[in-house]
């Protein structure tokens, strides 16, 4: 099957980002690729924490999300819908939520990024707690295209990638592709990003892909885009390092299942299930 990480540098205006996922759905789409995923925040990065909730949606209403699904059925892929800010019960907060959609556009799995992001070096600070609520439940999602077998996917965002216990708990069944759609902010991934990419692919021992936010933003703030596809090695297959565009990459079963036969490390745990 082949992916495709989209790499964005979102802005204020919901209806500008939206136009900009559908051209990059579209050019995907025209280089072949079965499934797409895009950024953490795809829609809408605002001046502060607080702005999204101004543009949360119900859960299966308002234009993020529809335009996802039309972009889905309109192409015949799997669209890995970055977040958008989803309501909930707390009028203060929102979830940050990962939606996936199908080729005939219906929505196949949702997950509510469940560790949220807080940093403060003295020059730059983040609390995603203010404004989010935390998501409580790993989600995975099985995928085909065309009659093909179908493939595993274990869902993430962002901050998730700090936290192996998560991707251990997706791994019941194993997954044959974790999506990380991110928005690493230029210090952090300058220092952990492709660490932790390669890292959960290793551990696990199959493919990544991660799509970024990637350049400086409006808002004034800077992320480290560096989109890409990790193969069950470590290797990185593809890359973009900064600014819009389209990570393409091949995922080839037979290459999981070779590793996992050469080096059965997920038939040799002896801790947490």
């Amino acid at each position: 099957m082949r992916v495709a990480a989209l790499q964005m540098v979102s802005t204020p205006s919901v209806e500008r980002n939206l136009d900009a996922a559908r051209r990059l759905i579209a050019e995907a789409a025209a280089a072949g690729a079965k499934l797409v995923v895009l950024p953490e925040y795809f829609c809408f990065m605002g001046q502060g924490e607080r702005d999204k909730l101004a543009i949360a949606e119900a859960p299966g209403e308002g234009p993020i999300q529809q335009m996802l699904s039309t972009a889905a059925r309109a192409h015949r892929l799997w669209v890995v819908g970055g977040t958008l800010p989803m309501r909930c019960d707390d009028p203060q907060r929102v979830l940050n939520s990962n939606c996936v959609y199908a080729p005939d556009g219906r929505q196949a799995a949702r997950y509510d990024k469940i560790h949220l992001f807080r940093y403060d070096n003295g020059r730059e600070q983040y609390d995603e707690g203010r404004a989010i609520l935390a998501g409580s439940q790993p989600v995975g999602v099985e995928v085909s295209v065309d009659g093909q077998a179908a493939l595993r996917l274990g869902l993430s965002v962002c901050y998730d990638l700090r936290f192996p216990e998560l991707y251990r708990a997706l791994m019941q069944p194993a997954c044959d592709l974790i999506t990380v759609p991110a928005a690493f902010t230029h210090t952090t991934g300058r220092a952990h990003w492709e660490l932790l990419l390669r890292a959960r692919a290793v551990e696990n021992q199959c493919y990544v892909i991660a799509s970024a936010q990637g350049g400086l933003h409006e808002n004034g703030r800077r992320t480290w885009g560096h989109s890409m596809v990790v193969d069950p090695w470590g290797q990185v297959v593809a890359v973009q390092t900064e600014g819009e565009g389209v990570v393409l990459a091949d995922l080839d079963a037979a290459r999981i299942a070779s590793v996992r036969l050469q080096l059965p490390a997920l038939t040799h745990r002896r801790l947490g299930g």
